[in-house]
């Protein structure tokens, strides 16, 4: 099979006549990449042109999960591959606000300020084995910043300042950053947010820093809050390190050299800081983005995000293939719910990602954007499971000569498991096949391979981006408890899949307690930190369900405190903490009282259980006998499920 001017085809030609390899589809392409990982692997570093840049001893030196060691003896750098491809005839970046017009930087701007920031970090004796954290929305200094930390060999962090600071110090903390980079305010939905004093409260809270990098924004000529009452730290103007005049320069680190550390969401207790690496980043992200997406040189790239969301990065480095990238900063539900596709014309971009939940609520308003996409030939969608319905609603209505791609990943490793190929037809409701050098299946709880039936999403072999380990998991404890714990020596990614024999891949949603709004994974820790903080709150549980037909229920049930009623104080009293502690997508679509949350015998409460009772299974089906307490109360979330509507086959017995 073939596919006429698409990148894997053009790779497929290079095995070809460098290899001497032919594959005669798709399928047997993806064997031979998870079947010979040494080959298919160092077929990725020659042909992106890597064996210019380093050599090395071993393409893999270790196989064992965890722990696999990839590329041995090679030295590159993140920022270097990011600033070496870019064509300055296009813009390497567009930036564009819920106001004003797109800001075109050139590539060359684009390097001068990395170079700018990356010296004011030298200054200010940051280096290898130092940590660099950002406050910041999705703008251009954000990606200056990543790249200058990392052209230094620094490590790099960031978190939305449309977290609550509880949140942000609950992971900037385990990082203990020398720098915090930081936006004054950020726009949203049509209103201005001041994070001058969310910024003196994380100082406060972060001892270990001692500069603050201010990045003027919204406040630039007014007078306002102080930033910081801390002497010990020195503030300084982004526009003096980013106008510096200065040569670039990079550190060339290991291929295992830490880059930057990704979040988890917080499920099962504090964030899990998950550290990846400069070189697994790099070949990952050049083999998913140009063999998987498709990403050329002259695309306009364009991911509705914020920098809290790995996909954030997985937009970042479409610089790695001279890509431009298009940054939006403000609500995609914007003046209306057609904001990102404005920001899609406006910009012209050429490929557009969004969470699947963005298209469903398109297709239910019943829009129908009237406007001029016709540069747009790739619609992303990820983060959740997507209703037949709205797949046709995306090919029939809103961007007829587009292909849409569905992509299944993660945090844990940056880049995609499954997704699309220019090799495969389009699958609706599927995606098309496990990705290149992904060796997926689907498990039995015993660890037996299924075909046509649902199982657990597992990599049986190694990826080059796989987390280098977890902060401060010196003995790698949490690092194999997260995806090691079930089928030793095998990656348990956490989703129910269906693996079709045709290699489509069918995602179900999250077995285990992530929640996920609008293709925003958070963590039911940090709401519980805020509910259960309340004194009119004794006990909580909150729950993220996907639903038939596309939905996703969010419900979050109160066990108030002794003598204390349930009334609309009390759920008010709780949206406005979560609210201002967390963010409003945190906020839950209702609030329900129960006499007890139910909790295996360890103390853990039964998020999962109680999901997939939510989702139509039998209480008796997901909870052994004897192994939690009050098993008295399962029946009633089962009935609760019934009344509204939620699981198709929810029963109380």
């Amino acid at each position: 099979m073939s596919a006429p001017a698409s990148n894997i085809a053009d790779f497929q030609a290079w095995l070809h006549r460098e290899r001497g390899l032919v594959h005669a589809d798709y399928a047997a392409l993806w064997r031979w990449s998870t079947d010979d990982l040494p080959g298919f692997w160092s077929a990725v570093w020659e042909y992106y042109g890597l064996d210019h840049v380093s050599s090395y001893e071993e393409v893999l030196a270790d196989a064992t999960m965890p722990g696999a060691s990839w590329f041995t003896g090679a030295h590159l750098n993140f920022a270097r591959q990011c600033l070496t491809r870019g064509d300055d005839t296009r813009p390497a970046v567009i930036a564009v606000s819920e106001t004003g017009a797109p800001e075109h930087i050139p590539w060359q701007r684009l390097r001068a300020e990395v170079a700018g920031v990356a010296a004011g970090l030298r200054d200010l004796g940051v280096g290898p084995g130092d940590r660099v954290a950002g406050y910041l929305p999705n703008v251009p200094q954000a990606v200056v910043a990543l790249l200058a930390t990392a052209a230094v060999g620094a490590t790099w962090t960031v978190c939305s300042p449309d977290f609550g600071t509880a949140g942000v110090l609950d992971r900037l903390r385990q990082a203990a950053p020398k720098v915090l980079f930081s936006a004054d305010g950020y726009r949203h939905g049509g209103k201005e947010y001041d994070r001058r004093p969310q910024t003196a409260e994380l100082l406060a809270g972060l001892p270990t820093v001692r500069h603050l990098v201010a990045v003027d924004r919204l406040y630039a000529s007014a007078p306002g809050p102080a930033w910081s009452d801390r002497p010990d730290v020195t503030q300084h103007a982004w526009a003096a390190l980013a106008s510096r005049d200065a040569p670039l320069v990079f550190a060339d680190v290991p291929f295992d050299h830490p880059l930057w550390i990704l979040w988890s969401s917080g499920t099962t207790g504090v964030p899990k800081g998950i550290v990846h690496g400069h070189g697994g980043i790099v070949v990952e992200l050049l083999k998913a983005l140009g063999l998987g997406v498709g990403l050329r040189p002259d695309d306009r790239y364009l991911f509705h995000t914020s920098t809290s969301w790995m996909v954030w990065n997985f937009m970042v480095a479409g610089l790695l293939h001279g890509s431009t990238i298009v940054l939006y900063d403000g609500s995609p539900t914007h003046p209306d719910i057609d904001g990102v596709w404005r920001i899609a014309e406006r910009t012209g971009a050429t490929v557009v990602g969004v969470g699947a939940a963005y298209l469903t609520a398109g297709e239910k308003a019943g829009t129908r954007p009237a406007r001029d996409l016709g540069a747009l030939r790739t619609v992303l969608q990820t983060g959740s499971a997507m209703p037949d319905s709205t797949w046709h609603w995306v090919r029939e209505r809103l961007a007829p000569g587009a292909r849409l791609q569905s992509i299944c990943g993660g945090t844990d490793i940056c880049s995609v498991l499954a997704g699309d190929s220019a090799l495969l037809p389009e699958h609706t409701g599927r995606l098309s096949a496990p990705a290149l050098g992904v060796a997926l299946d689907a498990w039995d709880p015993d660890g037996r391979p299924v075909v046509g039936e649902q199982g657990e999403l597992v990599v049986t072999a190694p990826l080059p981006s796989m987390p280098l380990h977890f902060l401060g998991d010196t003995d790698h404890r949490r690092y194999r408890a997260g995806y090691f714990d079930v089928y030793p020596g095998v990656w348990r990614h956490g989703d129910w899949i269906t693996l079709h024999p045709d290699l489509s891949v069918e995602v179900a949603g999250r077995s285990d307690a992530t929640l996920n709004r609008m293709g925003v994974r958070m963590g039911s820790a940090d709401l519980y930190a805020v509910v259960e903080r309340l004194p009119r709150v004794a006990d909580s549980l909150v729950i993220g369900a996907e639903l038939p037909g596309g939905g996703y229920a969010m419900p979050l049930f109160v066990v108030p405190a002794p003598g204390e009623p349930f009334d609309d104080s009390l759920r008010a009293e709780i949206v406005a903490a979560i609210r201002q502690n967390l963010s409003p997508r945190h906020v839950p679509d209702v609030i329900v009282p129960v006499e007890a949350v139910p909790r295996t015998l360890t103390g853990k409460k039964l998020e999962v259980p109680v999901k997939r009772i939510l989702q139509g299974a039998r209480a008796a089906d997901v909870v052994a006998e004897g192994t939690v307490t009050r098993p008295d109360l399962l029946p009633w979330f089962a009935e609760f499920a019934a009344r509204s509507g939620y699981g198709t086959r929810a029963t109380p017995t």
